[in-house]
């Protein structure tokens, strides 16, 4: 069965032109979700199934993802904060999406067969969707991969980052443990980390017997009467289903940098990364000339 692609888009808001995700850092145009949906139809998927908000569909489809007519099929989910399993109710003022675990589960009803989760806003490049596309295509159960990559690969030079650290016994997953506030001067020689260390930047590969683990989840999440800021994490609730014994995840370590744009001062060094991917021939100078 052909995988599909699900987007984690909901946390782009309304005022799109100063969002990062949709900021252009190609040399036309072009966004860092650009280049994901381009690797995601290079390696074989044909459809793509963005969360969003449900007020900003119209917007959303007009200036995203019209570009992708004719090259893959969109459907579109929304996270509502209403959107529970039986019995669970948002609290009065809760305004903050429910987070990226809940994202993913508000898609369960669009997603029949296996698929990649990744987020709207990282780039993690051609050779990792290669993989996670080989991988979906002969997956079953509740066994699901994620793709790591070095921790050294995944800094930001003008601030602290947070990072899943990936623990993993022969190629599979054991936990993962938040590490908040990590800054380059961390990784290496007399730091906390090698750099080497596997991280999640939220890429996985899952098939639907997912949706059941994750609404147990929730349930749980809810309630334990969460703060209003409080999200049900995606890495935590794959991290949960492994200890309990109900899910395996293989790692795929990935030696690609992954490009994310978590302060202003990123976003020079990453269009310079990606004007030398598209020098290289990796990319064409126009995605969707």
């Amino acid at each position: 069965m052909v995988p599909t692609l699900v987007v984690l888009a909901a946390g782009m808001g309304t005022r799109y032109g100063g969002l990062k995700q949709v900021d252009p850092i190609g040399p036309s145009g072009e966004t860092v979700l650009d280049y994901g949906v381009f690797d995601a139809t290079r390696a074989g998927f044909t459809r793509v199934v963005f969360v969003i908000r449900r007020e900003f569909e119209a917007e959303f489809q007009a200036r995203v993802t019209a570009k992708y007519a004719g090259r893959i099929r969109v459907d579109f989910v929304h996270q509502a904060l209403d959107d529970l399993p039986a019995g669970g109710t948002a609290p009065a003022g809760r305004e903050r999406p429910w987070g990226t675990g809940h994202a993913v589960w508000c898609a369960r009803h669009a997603v029949t067969g296996p698929f990649a989760v990744m987020n709207a806003d990282d780039f993690y490049g051609a050779t990792a969707f290669s993989r996670l596309a080989a991988f979906l295509g002969q997956a079953a159960g509740p066994h699901y991969a994620m793709v790591g990559f070095r921790l050294a690969h995944t800094l930001s030079a003008h601030g602290t980052v947070s990072r899943g650290i990936c623990r993993e016994e022969l190629g599979r997953l054991v936990s993962l443990r938040e590490e908040k506030a990590i800054a380059a001067a961390d990784v290496g020689p007399g730091g906390r980390f090698s750099g080497t260390e596997l991280v999640s930047m939220n890429f996985w590969g899952f098939t639907p017997a997912l949706f059941a683990g994750l609404e147990s989840g929730l349930r749980a999440f809810l309630a334990a009467r969460p703060g209003p800021t409080d999200e049900f994490y995606l890495p935590a609730a794959v991290s949960a289903q492994v200890a309990a014994g109900a899910a395996t995840v293989t790692v795929l370590p990935s030696e690609e940098a992954w490009f994310g744009i978590t302060y202003q001062e990123d976003k020079r060094p990453v269009m310079a990364a990606v004007a030398a991917l598209v020098g290289r021939g990796v990319y064409p100078h126009a995605l969707y000339g």
